[in-house]
Parts: structure tokens; C-alpha cells; sequence
């Protein structure tokens, strides 16, 4: 008997070490031309670039107008409103439960799976990273992040503080998991935060563009915003060094033959700047705001400087990878990718006849091998136009004929789904540790958020007994539930009582009898004149317990007593299960 399970053991080691590993760069609002692979000589990306040289590129490889939906669509090879995912905030980005990940998939077949950067596809169980084949995380699961130097972060649902700027801390991570699993097949996934904003830039990396001029700029230059380009440029290059620290990592520990490296960005530029010519950027369906560069590297198995004509998007990543790694494709959900491997690999050409299909806020745009049919039903011939100037759609009616109506029926397609996910509470008790932020609460009354960008967020101006906060919560098991809010109170306000309220008539309230009233963290390294970020610490209180049964309900809080002008400001409430009731 022991003979054998060594065995199975051996045997399940070697199968192991023939598996690929799997490293995946994700920036986020890097446009396609902010590469100098890409012709922008304003900046140097070398080790990105390398990717292209020594492996395959897409040429006409499209993501989504927005962050959530592109990571949406990676993650489950299927368009975004299937899963779920309708926008960025407010709970818009959560990926159904009963999605099956990339990871999920990868962990299956017995991959470590680790994460590490922005996830934005659900920060409460089940959404969270760790419930979705991810073992490892590191990072924020929020859309977006206010500071980028040492700030709160997320390890593995803990609380942590992280250590210097953001994007290389977390690739330390990065590198510390691939060493530790140097010895087995590993998934690492590396979702960057930046050029996205707030454009906080290491003085190493800004000096070098600080006050100079650009030599390449946006077609409109009007439009353009030479602080927000010097700054994006900085952090791109800052991302390039970063890319290649896990390259390095891979040749030292001999892997760089046995990995398949991706590198791909979220959506088009986050500001007017130089994009090869091409109309809009991030939050548009224009060829701007959802081309991407994509490249592959797998030494021996990918041919070095292949260049792949045929249309691709981010529902293309998961079956590619899958094939790739001779993992199966999820069979149980409709994915509406392809498997491009042996495209990338130069053993087939691909299919010309297929369509790519991108939705925001009710508009589609639809990209074929050659033409582009734009939100407004104009047709482009993109093979040469890609500023799409000239409407070509008098000169080929059959084409735009088929073009819209192929449009409007994915329109009407994907206005069932994002039915489906319109009315989704926030969900509590589904695991043991449960967060509620203020970006996915409803202020009342009053009380208004720090910044306009509710993904990174507190409240304040609590200045009435009648203000409240609300959050519409799915309770997922009925027990007994501590609660821990994270506040800060000026000295003037101390003896303030919080109270949190289920509507159904359970509360659990406390005194503050702590001030703690600290600055806004530094944002000497923002780059940009105007900025809306803002951020500081918070104090954990432990509230109470109380019960809590299971299903739909608002959960709110409220102040029953004010000792002066103003009572809290609010970053998040912990509610964690402590007794669950077993159902007879």
C-alpha cells in the first residue's frame, strides 16, 4: 500500500513538472500606445517590449471600456453582463458565485493559484479573491485606491499595512510566491493598480519627466493634460521595471522555459495622450478606449516576434490559457471565447469571419476582422482608419446592415442579463469575516463621501441625529455576529452613541469614548494640480454582538446621541459571525 501511494505520488510530481506555469501582468488604464513597442518615444519600456520580441503579439486584441468588466471577462471567458459585472462602483463589479475562474480552474488541476494587486470583482465572501480559486492574495479588492505609499491593504481577508509604493510592494509578493512554489506548477496572477489614479509617482521614476517636454502628444493636444501624461508615462515605466524584476526572478530560478508569461491592459488611456492615432480612451467603445496591447512569451513553444492579425479579446484569455496549459474549458456555463493557442503558436491562421462585441452603459460597438460599427451605427474601415474619421457605411450598406443588426440583438441579449444582477444585496454571513465599506453604503441625510469617486471612500459631515447610513445586505446564516466599526471622531465630539440597527429590530450600540482624530496621509508624490483623493487611518471598535437571522434586510447606522457639532466619520463596518445556527 505504501508502495503504491509513493507511487501515485512520483506520478502526480512528474505530471506537475510538466505543467506550464502561468504568470499574468494586468495593468490598468495603460493605453495601448504607452508602450515604446508600440512607437511612443516619450518613454521606455524594455522589459515589457521583450515580451513582444521573444514571444507572440495580438494586434487587434480588445478589453472593455472600463476596469471590472475587462477582469470580468478574463477571469470567465464570457462577456461581462453574464456574470454579473454591470460597472466599477457601488457593487457593479461583483462576479457572480456561481462563476467558474480561471483560477478555479487552474487549482483544480493542482496549480497554486496567488493574486496579487487590485482584484475589483468583489470584495465580501463569495466574491472575495479567496473564494474564487485564488489561495494567495495580496492587494485591494476596491475599484480604485487613494494612496499609494504603505497604505491599508488586503492579505488573504486580514487587514495589513503595506510597505513603500504600492506596485512594488505588491511584486515583492509576486516574487516571494513564485519562489515558494518554484518546485510546483503555480498560477500567478499580478493585477497592477497603476497609470490608474491617484498619480502618485516614486521622485526615481518622476524626475526623469518632471517639467519635459513630450515629443509625442494627443492628436487634440488642446485636450491633453501634459502633468497627467508626464505622470502616466512615469508610472508605466515604473510598471516596465516591475514586469521585469518577475522576469529576472524567473531566469534565476531557472523557469523562464517552463512559464507562460501574458502582459495586457484593462481599457484604453485614462487621459488624452498619445495613443497611435486612434479615436477615445478608457470609458469609450472607440478603438482608443478598448484597444490593448497583448503579448505572449513561452520560450519553444511560442515562436519569438509572431505578430497574430485576427481580432481577440479579453473573452479569448481563459480558453487560450486552458488550451496552452491542456486544461479543460469550463463546460458548465456558455463561454462565448476562443481558444486562440494554436493561433499563438503559429500552427493554424484564424478564423476571419467572426465578430467582437463591446457594451457600456446600453451602447454597442462591434468589431469585425475590418470594420468597426461605432454607438452611433458608423461604420470605419479599421485597417486604414483607425482614428475612425472616414464612415464607410454608404460605401458598404451590407456590411453595416449586418453589423447593426448583429448590434442590437446583443444589445437586447445582454439587457436580460444585466436584469439579472441589477438588484443584488451585499452579502454577510457567508463566510466568517465580513466587511461592509463606506463605498458600498447609502448615506442619508447630511452625511456625504470624502471624495466623488465612491470606490475609495469614507463618510463624514454626520452632523444630525436624524442622519444615517444605510447597506442593503443579504444575511447568508442566521448566528450571533460581533460587530467592529472603524472611525475617527474629533476631541469636541467624544460621547457620541453609535448604534447599529437590522431593520427587522435587532441593535447593538456603543459610546465613543476614544478621539482619535488623525491627518490625511501625505500626497506631496501626486503629480497633478486637483486631486479628489483622499485618505488617513481609522480606529477599529468593537461594537457589540447580536443576532442576526438569515435573508434580506438594511442594516443602518445611526447616532442616538451627539455631544457636538458632528458625530463620526465612517470607513467600514466589520461583521463577523461568531455562532452560526444550524438549520433542523
Amino acid at each position: 500500500m505504501r508502495d503504491c501511494l509513493l507511487a501515485l505520488l512520483l506520478c502526480g510530481a512528474a505530471l506537475g513538472a510538466d505543467r506550464p506555469n502561468v504568470v499574468i501582468f494586468l495593468a490598468d488604464d495603460m493605453g495601448w500606445g504607452d508602450l515604446s513597442v508600440q512607437g511612443n518615444r516619450n518613454l521606455q519600456t524594455p522589459h515589457i517590449d521583450s515580451l513582444a520580441r521573444d514571444g507572440a503579439s495580438l494586434e487587434n486584441f480588445y478589453v472593455c471600456a472600463v476596469c471590472a468588466p475587462t477582469r470580468a471577462e478574463f477571469l470567465t471567458g464570457r462577456y461581462h453582463p453574464r456574470t454579473g459585472v454591470r460597472g466599477v462602483s457601488e457593487g457593479q463589479g461583483r462576479l457572480n458565485p456561481e462563476e467558474t475562474t480561471l483560477a478555479d480552474v487552474f487549482q483544480e488541476a493542482g496549480y497554486a493559484t496567488g493574486a496579487f494587486g487590485k482584484w475589483h470583482n468583489g470584495t465580501q465572501p463569495p466574491y472575495h479573491p479567496c473564494d474564487r480559486g485564488f489561495e494567495e492574495f495580496y492587494g485591494f479588492t476596491s475599484g480604485h485606491w487613494g494612496h499609494y505609499f504603505s497604505p491599508p491593504l488586503d492579505h488573504n481577508r486580514r487587514r495589513v499595512r503595506g510597505d513603500g509604493f504600492l506596485v512594488d510592494d505588491v511584486t515583492d509578493h509576486a516574487l516571494e510566491f513564485i519562489a515558494q512554489h518554484r518546485d510546483t506548477p503555480f498560477l500567478c496572477y499580478v493585477p497592477f493598480n497603476t497609470p490608474h489614479s491617484p498619480m502618485m509617482v516614486p521622485d526615481r521614476f518622476y524626475d526623469r519627466f518632471d517639467g519635459r517636454k513630450l515629443s509625442q502628444r494627443h492628436t487634440d493636444p488642446d485636450k491633453e493634460d501634459p502633468l497627467m501624461s508626464r505622470a502616466a508615462l512615469a508610472l508605466c515605466e515604473n510598471l516596465d521595471w516591475n514586469v521585469g524584476r518577475v522576469l529576472q526572478q524567473l531566469r534565476r530560478l531557472q523557469l523562464t522555459d517552463r512559464t507562460i508569461v501574458l502582459f495586457f491592459s484593462d481599457n484604453g488611456p485614462n487621459s488624452w495622450r498619445w495613443n497611435g492615432g486612434m479615436k477615445g480612451r478608457k470609458g469609450t467603445i472607440d478603438e482608443g478606449g478598448l484597444r490593448s496591447a497583448c503579448f505572449w512569451k513561452w520560450p519553444g513553444r511560442i515562436p519569438a516576434r509572431r505578430v497574430v492579425t485576427g481580432t481577440a479579446g479579453a473573452i479569448d484569455l481563459l480558453p487560450t490559457l486552458c488550451g496552452l496549459a491542456q486544461l479543460p474549458v469550463p463546460e458548465e456555463r456558455r463561454i462565448d471565447g476562443v481558444d486562440l493557442s494554436a493561433v499563438i503558436r503559429g500552427r493554424r491562421e484564424q478564423s476571419a469571419d467572426r465578430l467582437l462585441y463591446s457594451i457600456w452603459r446600453n451602447r454597442v460597438s462591434v468589431r469585425s476582422q475590418r470594420f468597426r460599427l461605432d454607438a452611433g451605427g458608423h461604420l470605419f474601415d479599421i485597417t486604414v482608419d483607425r482614428g475612425q474619421q472616414n464612415d464607410v457605411a454608404g460605401k458598404f450598406p451590407k456590411v453595416a446592415t449586418r453589423l447593426q443588426s448583429a448590434a442590437e440583438t446583443f444589445r437586447q441579449q445582454m439587457a436580460v442579463e444585466f436584469q439579472r444582477s441589477r438588484e443584488r444585496p451585499f452579502t454577510v454571513g457567508y463566510g466568517p469575516f465580513t466587511t461592509l465599506p463606506a463605498r458600498d453604503g447609502i448615506a442619508h441625510g447630511n452625511i456625504r463621501r470624502s471624495s466623488k469617486a465612491p470606490n475609495n471612500s469614507f463618510f463624514v459631515n454626520w452632523t444630525s441625529a436624524d442622519d444615517h447610513i444605510s447597506w442593503h445586505v443579504d444575511i447568508g446564516q442566521s448566528g450571533q455576529y460581533e460587530v467592529i466599526l472603524h472611525y475617527t471622531c474629533r476631541a469636541d465630539d467624544v460621547g457620541c452613541r453609535i448604534c447599529l440597527q437590522d431593520e427587522r429590530g435587532p441593535s447593538v450600540a456603543a459610546d465613543i469614548t476614544t478621539a482619535f482624530d488623525p491627518p490625511l496621509y501625505d500626497k506631496s508624490k501626486e503629480r497633478v494640480e486637483k486631486s479628489h483623493y483622499f485618505v488617513k487611518d481609522f480606529r477599529p471598535l468593537r461594537v457589540g454582538r447580536f443576532h442576526l437571522d438569515s435573508g434580506e434586510t438594511t442594516l443602518q447606522l445611526r447616532a442616538e446621541r451627539l455631544v457636538g457639532e458632528r458625530a463620526i466619520d465612517v470607513h467600514s463596518i466589520d461583521i463577523n459571525l461568531l455562532t452560526p445556527i444550524k438549520k433542523d
